[in-house]
């Protein structure tokens, strides 16, 4: 921790200051649970400013920066942070807010809660600013301007980053939903959640190598809809684009990477529902073609009629999940039917567009339809 101080001392004095806040912060919490005059005195000190705790049943303790206690309730907060019924904490510098007073009274807020008594997940995801998200993803913004609001979200600057964009389903707010899909998960990392617009967005950090969280995510996703089979809940209708792992001032090509991926994304089964954008391969070049021009494609429009019909979108879900596997049997598998059900409705594909599914062709030729249709239709 020492030598990447010194290294970031020399890069950029705020980001060695916000690695010192969090390091602070986890040697206090280390033993466990802290006293809250301990933690305010702690506080003050690094923050080199005023700072106090009020509890629960109106207790105020309040510290100077040289460890004395003052009296009374604070004369000027400058940044505050509430800890629901267990009270809120809060810094009293003059003059406003410092650079990287959010994350100390992040941490200190955190550490509070875990002197109160009350159960506090510390890997839990963060739900996050969507300004500050918003400006990592935008390509527009200086290069100081991400760095800052990496900083002030928490985030390492050395480590990988990957974005991932969530679609709801239902009319769910998705900003909701990737938070209770992301909660469900474990050994995410560091993650930051915020809705922008109508979707859902995941900064997602993970030591060694970054990994895509692809298969965590589906088996959340598959977890939800079991758990909300046959009562309509918004499970059936979540989609997940992963981007790739990037440098994390290069968030926006991530980002960019996730929202294609969610045009291949299907609701219904986990498979289809998440789609990794590194998974795509050459396939993700299809995105660049546009919209009105793939929807004009024959093949697309036989699909879509073969939709329209009774039954059709069951019809399209043993198609995609044939042309997915190679397999009957293991399209039946996945579907949950029996093969015989998955081998009538391939042969109303074959009569209706002419294809020959057993070949390797037309089943390719069937597989680029299916991502053309997805890819034609709005998010």
């Amino acid at each position: 921790m020492k030598g990447l101080l010194l290294r970031l001392s020399a890069l950029d004095p705020d980001a060695a200051t916000a690695v010192r806040v969090i390091a602070h912060y986890e040697a206090l919490l280390a033993g466990g649970a802290v006293d809250p005059p301990a933690l305010v005195r702690s506080t003050a000190g690094l923050a080199e400013c005023p700072a106090g705790l009020e509890s629960a049943d109106g207790r105020t303790v309040r510290f100077g920066p040289d460890g004395i206690t003052l009296p009374g309730g604070p004369a000027r907060v400058s940044g505050s942070a509430d800890l629901g019924a267990a009270g809120r904490v809060w810094l009293e510098r003059p003059g406003g807010p410092g650079p990287l007073d959010e994350l100390v009274l992040e941490w200190m807020a955190l550490a509070a809660r875990m002197a109160d008594g009350a159960p506090v997940r510390t890997t839990a995801p963060h739900v996050a600013d969507p300004a500050l998200v918003e400006l990592v993803l935008s390509v527009r913004e200086a290069v100081a301007d991400r760095a800052r609001a990496l900083r002030l979200l928490g985030l390492a600057p050395e480590l990988p980053l990957r974005v991932v964009a969530l679609a709801g389903g239902g009319g769910a707010d998705a900003g909701v939903q990737a938070v209770a899909l992301i909660g469900r998960g474990t050994g995410w990392g560091t993650v930051r959640l915020a809705a922008l617009g109508q979707l859902g967005v995941a900064l997602i950090q993970r030591r060694g190598g970054g990994a895509s969280p692809a298969g965590e995510l589906r088996a959340v996703v598959g977890e939800r809809a079991r758990e909300q089979s046959g009562t309509g809940g918004p499970a059936s209708g979540v989609r997940v684009g992963v981007g790739g792992a990037v440098d994390p001032l290069d968030a926006e090509a991530s980002w960019g990477q996730a929202r294609l991926a969610l045009r291949f994304a299907v609701a219904g089964d986990p498979v289809e529902a998440v789609v990794d954008h590194d998974a795509l391969g050459p396939v993700a070049l299809l995105g660049a073609i546009p919209a009105g021009a793939l929807s004009a494609q024959p093949d697309l429009r036989a699909l879509h009629g073969l939709a329209g019909r009774d039954g059709g979108p069951l019809v399209l879900a043993a198609l995609a999940a044939f042309c997915r596997t190679g397999s009957l049997r293991q399209a039946a598998t996945e579907l949950h039917l029996h093969h015989s059900s998955v081998a009538a409705r391939l042969a109303h594909v074959e009569d209706a567009l002419g294809w020959r599914l057993r070949d390797p062709q037309d089943r390719f030729r069937a597989q680029l339809a299916l991502y053309a249709m997805r890819l034609a239709d709005p998010l």
